[in-house]
């Protein structure tokens, strides 16, 4: 019969009812395979229980055979401390081992495939803090986890209280098995912890070699050559369901103790299908699929599309289970036809896709396997994605139309998912984001919101206006905040009251957060290293944001205050062209600033001592054009014109679309706040090859410093060498006097990258060289302002453009002719820059200072 999941008013529309099989059934599959290893380790246990008819033996119980080793012997064991009444009150939840050094438990089995399952339950034990718990486990020499914060899966997967973590891996002729636990490194509060280890053998062919893939092979996603599953490779089962069924645990599996879930909170399409339940079938295990693939359960309960022909053909029955990007993954599909239409070939044959791509168009049941035996079919994917950590792994069916089939429906018995280690032998992915909780301030709000209402609403806007008052009126160019001060209970986090920070106008990340992000300041995210610190690539909310984490040397006072600045100058500024600060983190000794990913990385990165491709010239013009609007807004737009005092190629990101974006705001100033000053007087700051000559021998800080350094920038883009080689003959070390000197002695074909020569324009060429000229002059008040610089730029392209197309007309015989490259760049010099200042600025006018 049917067990619809759906409004019976489908059914009624149907001309065709699919009813379940009536035959008899002869038992079940429960312990058909009986393990040759079945080890269960209850970890800090000093006795022995027994849990639903399977022994688990303590740790440190009498004469046991598992009790860790370790190189300080100072793992400890503990009662587990968990209030939640979900946690169950049996082995191997009660009690954990713990240690803040490398442990290990070592088993000695048979060689070949096992089943490796880890459970613990994040808790805060004696000494040992539920979320400092970081720490990776390393098996028959692959990486099983790495730098994992078990308290962050917890919450991620909603499974607060306790959960599991299952591997498959095969064990050498040598018979030992070593899994060790290690602390994250750097540290001091970080400890590794288990509550229970199983280690299971399971039969050779299960997932490795099987003799369902055998003959065929692994059919991979979007490829046509096969994929190949061997013992090499270790496995992470990362979902299991039942599909159209109940819960199955441990016990009721087929001897090897997985855990199937009930398929519900995973179908994702919008209609559900429907539930066929028999129990009544007798199930003809063959060859191919032994007895012990699945249990019983999984085979007679399904979900299938349904009985409506018109909504089968709208719709793909889909379940989609969110697992780590840049892997590769095994996906299991289970089948039984049990239903008593389902009689023959071509009956029911539908579409299966993995992950939105086509591997199967004509899955026949019946002809995989026949009536009532069960079948699998493998599949294989991988899914890359360089800007996320996480990532939706979709299986769907679709229905096939009349003419390719009976019954335009499909069907699907058991789901099983895995992910497969990488080259490096390491199935570990990126800690999720830890879920942040309520702030004590908002919960006091929401608390008196309740009881004072209008009151709260009244102080409230009234602080809120005064505030903002003050904001306004505060700006002032020795580079005080332009906030009011900020209590330190403003957030739990904060503790300091060195300064006020704008929580009102960026983000505020925890720690925790940040860690979360880094996988916890790991090296291999490391993208950018400078004398402020670390530069790292991170993932934050739910792994949704790929995002730059830069991290302040620790107890550095200069970069105190360079940390300080950034935050308040561009908290303020948003701009198309420059880098968008995201929020920061100031939490007991780490400061740290979050910023938009710069896919391109600096610009400098593509010019010189680097594997990739030179850029081509136009490309380079549009760089700098993006970045002379950058420093234009900073001189004009805002309400105070902003020096930024450290102009150079490593300072212009570029994102994955080539749009340049000034960054590192850490020395900038804000310039004369009156008509009657022309400059700022200041300690000379910078870097050396950059700095405005002006600036470095009166100490006068005027925006012209900024132009002076972006006139280096463009010789640097032009000639693809560094501002200082110090290595070069003494006339070339400097590239601002060496490019000088080479133009003005009409030489200036000698300082232009090798890759560029032909492709510059002569009327381009002059017209850049002249403009990067004009930056470098010694006083400032000859240089241009960077309004007249992008203009300037502007220009220099469409000569470039302008004389390229006058080519290309010259060589077409039809053509009526082109005007010369100056007129044409002459006439059209106003346009682009109104149009350029209009569409490259972005920004919010409410919170310019």
């Amino acid at each position: 019969m049917y067990r619809p999941s759906r409004d019976d008013e489908h059914e009624t529309t149907s001309s065709v009812s699919l009813e379940a099989l009536p035959v008899s059934v002869t038992g079940d599959n429960v312990d058909a395979y009986r393990p040759t290893d079945d080890i269960a380790v209850d970890c800090g246990s000093s006795t022995s229980s027994t849990v639903e008819n399977r022994n688990w033996i303590g740790d440190t119980a009498d004469r046991s055979n598992y009790s860790p080793t370790g190189e300080t012997h100072s793992s400890i064991t503990t009662q587990a401390n968990s209030s939640s009444p979900r946690v169950p009150g049996t082995a191997p939840y009660l009690t954990a081992r713990l240690s803040r050094s490398e442990f290990v438990y070592t088993f000695h089995v048979t060689a070949g495939p096992k089943f490796v399952r880890l459970h613990f339950v994040p808790s805060n034990y004696p000494n040992f803090r539920r979320v400092d718990s970081f720490f990776s486990v390393e098996a028959a020499g692959y990486t099983l986890l790495r730098n994992f914060g078990a308290s962050l899966f917890a919450d991620y997967t909603r499974s607060a209280s306790f959960f599991s973590k299952e591997f498959c891996l095969s064990v050498g002729e040598d018979q030992i098995l070593n899994i060790t636990f290690t602390p994250t490194p750097g540290n001091s509060d970080a400890y590794a912890f288990v509550n229970g280890i199983e280690v299971v053998s399971m039969p050779e062919s299960l997932y490795y070699n099987t003799v369902a893939d055998s003959t065929e092979g692994i059919k991979l996603a979007g490829q046509l050559a096969p994929y190949t599953l061997d013992i090499t490779k270790a496995l992470e089962a990362v979902k299991r369901l039942n599909v159209g069924g109940q819960f199955v645990g441990p016990a009721r599996d087929t001897g090897m103790y997985r855990t199937w879930e009930a398929d519900d909170e995973y179908v994702t399409s919008p209609d559900k299908g429907v539930l066929p339940v028999n129990t009544t079938i007798q199930l003809n295990y063959g060859e191919q699929v032994p007895n012990y693939t699945a249990p019983d359960p999984v085979y007679i309960t399904a979900r299938t599309m349904g009985t409506d022909k018109r909504i089968n053909l709208s719709y793909n029955l889909t379940w989609s289970v969110k697992v780590d990007t840049n892997f590769y993954y095994l996906v299991r599909l289970h089948f039984c036809e049990f239903q008593i239409e389902i009689k023959e070939p071509l009956d029911r044959v539908f579409k299966i896709f993995i992950d939105s791509q086509l591997v199967e168009d004509h899955a026949d049941v019946i002809s995989w396997s026949g009536k009532g035996v069960p079948v699998y079919r493998d599949f294989a994917v991988a899914l890359y994605d360089s800007q996320k950590k996480r990532t939706n792994l979709s299986v769907a069916l679709g229905a096939l139309p009349d003419g390719s089939t009976l019954y335009s429906d499909a069907i699907l018995n058991g789901l099983e998912i895995f992910k497969i280690s990488n080259p490096d032998r390491n199935l570990a992915g990126l800690n999720p984001d830890p879920t942040p909780p309520a702030s004590k301030a908002a919960k006091i709000a929401i608390v008196a919101g309740g009881t004072l209402g209008c009151t709260v609403f009244f102080f409230l806007a009234f602080f809120l206006h005064r505030r903002k008052n003050r904001a306004k009126d505060s700006t002032s160019s020795d580079g005080t905040s332009w906030w009011g001060p900020v209590s330190s209970s403003t957030t739990k986090s904060m503790k300091t009251q060195w300064s006020s920070l704008p929580l009102d106008l960026c983000r505020y990340f925890s720690l925790a957060e940040i860690r979360a992000a880094t996988n916890n300041f790991d090296k291999v995210f490391i993208i950018g290293v400078g004398g402020f610190g670390n530069v790292y690539k991170g993932y934050v909310d739910g792994g949704a944001t790929l995002v730059a984490i830069k991290r302040l040397n620790q107890g550095s006072q200069q970069g105190l205050h360079e940390f300080r600045t950034e935050i308040e100058m561009l908290s303020r500024l948003r701009h198309l062209h420059l880098v968008s600060l995201i929020g920061f983190c100031k939490d007991a000794r780490e400061m740290i600033l979050v910023y938009d990913y710069m896919a391109r990385g600096t610009l400098r990165d593509h010019l010189y001592n680097t594997d990739n491709p030179p850029l081509p010239w136009k490309q380079r013009l549009e760089i700098c054009i993006g970045a002379a609007w950058g420093l234009h807004y900073l001189h004009s737009g805002a309400k105070h014109t902003i020096i930024h005092r450290d102009v150079k190629t490593t300072n212009i990101l570029l994102n994955e679309k080539w749009v340049a974006k000034v960054s590192d705001f850490g020395l900038s100033k804000v310039g004369p706040t009156s008509e009657s000053k022309t400059h700022v007087s200041t300690a000379v700051k910078g870097t050396f090859g950059y700095l405005d000559p002006e600036y470095f021998r009166h100490q006068r800080l005027t925006d012209k410093s900024d132009v002076y350094s972006f006139g280096v920038v463009l010789f640097e883009v032009l000639c693809a060498r560094p501002a200082v080689s110090r290595m070069a003959p003494m006339e070339q070390i400097s590239l601002a006097e060496w490019a000088q000197s080479c133009c003005k002695s009409g030489a200036v074909e000698e300082i232009v990258d090798p890759h560029l020569k032909g492709s510059i324009t002569p009327e381009c060429l002059n017209k850049f060289c002249e403009i990067a000229m004009s930056c470098l002059q010694d006083k400032g008040a000859k240089r241009p302002s960077m309004n007249d610089v992008v203009w300037g730029l502007n220009f220099a392209l469409q000569l470039q453009v302008s004389t390229e197309l006058e080519a290309i007309n010259t060589s077409d015989s039809d053509s009526g002719g082109w005007k010369s490259s100056r007129e044409t760049a002459t006439s059209t010099r106003a346009t682009s820059n109104d149009v350029c200042d209009e569409s490259m600025t972005s920004y919010d006018a409410e919170k310019l200072p």
